[in-house]
C-alpha cells in the first residue's frame, strides 16, 4: 500500500490540527497495558521510565505509534476502565529510582528489598506492590531531606489546582472511611459541607499534601516519557474512557455533571438477552455545558502534557448512551433503559457538540474505538473529522454477501487496522480455538429460544473433541446451509439466528486461509508463517494506522511455554482473577535481541509504514 490520495483530506477537516501536528501518514504502532511490560529495574510491575525502553524497541522495529491502556488511579481494584480520577494517574507505576527532590541514598537498601521481595515478570501482575510501594513513598515523602518545598511542586499544585485539590481530598477521605465508596459517607462529606470540607483539609493536610506529591511526581516522569519518545519520532496514544467511576473524585466533587439517579449500560441483544449494566453514571451534559465544558477541557489539557493521540473507549457514548434507573432490580440488567438523548434525530449534533470541543481545545488526535452496535452518525461523524476508527481484522468481513474478509483496499483509511483487541483472544488464540467455531453458550441459548434441545444436537452438530473453552467447532460434514438446517430439522425463518452463527463461522478458517493467498489446508495452529502473513496483510491495509497487541507482534517469535489462549489480557463481562494481570514472556532487555526484530522492521518497510528514526 503506498502513500496517495487516501490521507489528503486529513489536513484540511475539522481535526487538521491535529494531523498538521503528528503527520497524516502511514504508521504501525504496538499497543499494550503498562502492566504488561517490565525491565531489569521494575519493581512488580511496569514503571513509566520503562517506556523509554519500549521506544528503543520501536526504534529498533521501524514502529513509530504506542498505544497505552489507561493509567488512572484505580486504588486497588486494578480494573482501569474504573479509575477513581480520570486525571489523576496511579502511583503504582512511579520508579522509585526516579523520584525527584528527595535523597534516594536513604532508601535505598529499602528499595533493594522491595525489588527483590516482588521481581518483576513473573506471569502475572502482584497487585500486593502497590501497596507496599505505597508505604515506601510515604517514608520517603515523610523524610526530612525530602524538599516539600520544591518550586515545581508548588508550581504544579497551582496550576493543577482545578482537579488536584478535590483528588487530594477524596483520597483523604477514602482514607478516613476505610476505602468505603463515598455514597456511603456521612451525609455531610457526601454532600462537601464547606465547613467541613475545611475541616477535613486542616486535619488531613499531610495526607492531601502526599497525595499531591504523588501526583507530582508522576508528571515528572510520564512528561520525561514524552519528551524521549519525541525526540526519537515515537507518538504516544493515551486511553480516555468515555464514562467515570461512579466511586470516583469526579463524579464526588462534581455531582451536577453526572446523572446519579442512573447508570449507563448496553441494551439488549443478541448475546445478553437482558443487556449490560455497568455501573457508571450517565454525564448531565446541559450542566457541563452550561458551564462551558470546563470538566471536560480541563482533563484535555492534562492529558496532552504525556500524549500526541488519544483513544476515546465507548466512543459511539458521545452520540447515544444507553442508561438505566438505579432504582432496577440488579438481575434487570438493562432492559428497563432508554437511549440519552432519546431521539434519534438528536444524535448526530449531540455528539458533534462534545466532539467539537474536544477538537479545539487539544492539539491531540482523537482516535476512536467504536465497535459492537454503532449508529450510522457516528461512522458519519469519524468520516467527516477523519477521525481513526477501529477495524478488528477477524470482522472486518462482507457479512451481507458471502462471508469473505475485506480486501485490504477496502478498509477505511481514517482507521486504526488490527488483529486483536485487550478485550478479544489475541490472534494465535483466535486462530487455533475460536476460528471456525461458535460460542456454546449463545448458540445453547438461540436453541432454547427456537424450541430446541442442544444436547439433542450437539453431537451431531460439533466436532466436540475439537472444540474447547466454550468454542464448538463444526463437524467437517456440516458444510454448507441445507446440511445444518437438516441436523436441526428447522426452517431459514424458524431459526434465523442459529443459521447466521454457522454462515459466519463454519468456512471461517478457508476464507481467512484464502484471503491471506496461502494454499493447501489451513492449519490448525498458528504457525510462524500464518503470523506473518497475518501482520502483513494488517499492515498492508489502507488504513492510516496499524495497531497490534504487543503479544501479536511478538507472537513471531518462537518461545517455549508458550499459552496462547491464557496470553490474554482482559475477558469482558468476567470477573477472572486472571483479567488485567497479563505480563509479557519478555524482559524489554530481552525485547531488544529478538531475532524477530528484523522481521517486524521488514513488514513495516514492506507495508510503506513510516519507519521511527
Amino acid at each position: 500500500m503506498k502513500e496517495g490520495t487516501h490521507y489528503a483530506s486529513f489536513t484540511s477537516s475539522a481535526c487538521a490540527k491535529a494531523w498538521r501536528k503528528v503527520g497524516a501518514r502511514r504508521r504501525a504502532g504496538v499497543a499494550t497495558p503498562l502492566f504488561s511490560i517490565y525491565s531489569k529495574s521494575s519493581i512488580g510491575i511496569g514503571e513509566i521510565p520503562d517506556l523509554k525502553r519500549l521506544v528503543d524497541w520501536c526504534v529498533k522495529t521501524g514502529i513509530s505509534l504506542i498505544q497505552l491502556l489507561p493509567l488512572n488511579d484505580v486504588a486497588f481494584d486494578f480494573r482501569p476502565y474504573d479509575a477513581q480520577s480520570s486525571t489523576a494517574l496511579d502511583p503504582m507505576y512511579l520508579s522509585l529510582d526516579h523520584l525527584v527532590s528527595c535523597d534516594l541514598k536513604l532508601f535505598s537498601k529499602e528499595v533493594a528489598v522491595l525489588r527483590r521481595k516482588f521481581p518483576a515478570g513473573k506471569g502475572r501482575v502482584n497487585y500486593e506492590v502497590k501497596a507496599a510501594k505505597l508505604d515506601l513513598l510515604k517514608k520517603i515523602f515523610s523524610h526530612q531531606s525530602t524538599d516539600l518545598k520544591d518550586k515545581k511542586f508548588s508550581a504544579f499544585r497551582k496550576k493543577q489546582s482545578g482537579w488536584l485539590s478535590d483528588y487530594a481530598v477524596f483520597k483523604a477521605l477514602k482514607v478516613k472511611f476505610n476505602a468505603a465508596g463515598w455514597m456511603d459517607w456521612p451525609e455531610e462529606f457526601r454532600n462537601r459541607n464547606s465547613d467541613v470540607m475545611d475541616q477535613v483539609e486542616k486535619e488531613c493536610a499531610d495526607e492531601i499534601l502526599f497525595n499531591q506529591w504523588l501526583q507530582w511526581q508522576l508528571y515528572q516522569q510520564l512528561s520525561e516519557v514524552k519528551h524521549y519518545a519525541t525526540g526519537l519520532g515515537v507518538l504516544l496514544m493515551g486511553d480516555m474512557p468515555f464514562l467515570v467511576s461512579r466511586d470516583s473524585s469526579d463524579v464526588w466533587a462534581n455531582q451536577d455533571y453526572f446523572k446519579l439517579d442512573l447508570s449507563s449500560g448496553a441494551p439488549p441483544d443478541l448475546y445478553f438477552a437482558k443487556g449490560q449494566r455497568w455501573g457508571m453514571p450517565p454525564y448531565h451534559w446541559e450542566r457541563i455545558a452550561a458551564d462551558g465544558y470546563k470538566y471536560l477541557t480541563r482533563k484535555m489539557r492534562y492529558l496532552e502534557n504525556f500524549f500526541d493521540l488519544y483513544r476515546v473507549d465507548h466512543f459511539v457514548g458521545m452520540f447515544r448512551l444507553w442508561t438505566i434507573p438505579v432504582s432496577e432490580p440488579a438481575e434487570r440488567a438493562g432492559v428497563a433503559g432508554t437511549f440519552d438523548p432519546p431521539v434519534e434525530s438528536d444524535w448526530k449534533e449531540h455528539g458533534r457538540r462534545i466532539l467539537d470541543v474536544m477538537t479545539r481545545e487539544t492539539t491531540m488526535l482523537p482516535c476512536a474505538e467504536d465497535l459492537g452496535t454503532v449508529p450510522k452518525c457516528s461512522y458519519e461523524i469519524l468520516d467527516e473529522y477523519k477521525i481513526p476508527g477501529s477495524d478488528v481484522q477477524r470482522w472486518v468481513r462482507n457479512w451481507n454477501t458471502d462471508m469473505t474478509f475485506k480486501s485490504t483496499d477496502h478498509y477505511r483509511p481514517n482507521g486504526m487496522a488490527m488483529l486483536s483487541t485487550h478485550d478479544t483472544s489475541a490472534f494465535c488464540a483466535w486462530w487455533e480455538y475460536e476460528a471456525g467455531t461458535v460460542d456454546e453458550e449463545f448458540f445453547a441459548k438461540k436453541c432454547a429460544e427456537a424450541g430446541m434441545n442442544f444436547d439433542q444436537v450437539r453431537a451431531r452438530l460439533f466436532d466436540l473433541d475439537a472444540s474447547a473453552h466454550g468454542r464448538s467447532r463444526w463437524k467437517t460434514e456440516i458444510s454448507d446451509l441445507e446440511k445444518f438446517l437438516s441436523v436441526i430439522g428447522r426452517k431459514k425463518e424458524e431459526a434465523w439466528h442459529l443459521a447466521e452463527a454457522f454462515l459466519g463461522t463454519y468456512n471461517e478458517r478457508n476464507l481467512y486461509w484464502k484471503y491471506l493467498g496461502l494454499e493447501g489446508v489451513p492449519a490448525k495452529k498458528a504457525s510462524g508463517l500464518l503470523v506473518r502473513k497475518a501482520l502483513e496483510a494488517v499492515n498492508g491495509t489502507c488504513s492510516v494506522f496499524s495497531l497490534q497487541l504487543l503479544q501479536d507482534w511478538l507472537a513471531l517469535e518462537n518461545y517455549p511455554g508458550r499459552n496462547d489462549w491464557e496470553y490474554r489480557i482482559n475477558v469482558p463481562g468476567s470477573m477472572a482473577s486472571s483479567n488485567w494481570s497479563l505480563v509479557s514472556p519478555f524482559s524489554l532487555e530481552k525485547m531488544m535481541t529478538l531475532p524477530m526484530n528484523r522481521d517486524i522492521r521488514a513488514i513495516v518497510a514492506r507495508t510503506n509504514r513510516e519507519v521511527s528514526k
